[in-house]
């Protein structure tokens, strides 16, 4: 009785701790731009642009917990 449960809250947790990560690593990535735009306006361009490769590899995390818990 407590197997199947405890086998459902583990194979979901991967997926919980993930989003975690992604969203804590969203936010580093914005705070750290804008501190890095704030020190030097001239370079707002190319710290965008890292910044946003740098979300997209962030999320990408969380699908492939979701993808993994679909198997």
């Amino acid at each position: 009785m407590w197997m199947p449960m405890l086998a459902e809250m583990t194979g979901n947790l991967h997926i919980g701790l993930a989003c975690l990560g992604a969203a804590l690593g969203v936010g580093f990535i914005g705070m750290k731009a804008s501190e890095a735009v704030g020190r030097n306006p001239g370079a707002a361009t190319k710290i965008l642009v890292q910044a946003i490769l740098s979300t997209a590899f962030a999320e990408g995390i969380v699908f492939f917990a979701i993808f993994l818990a679909g198997k």
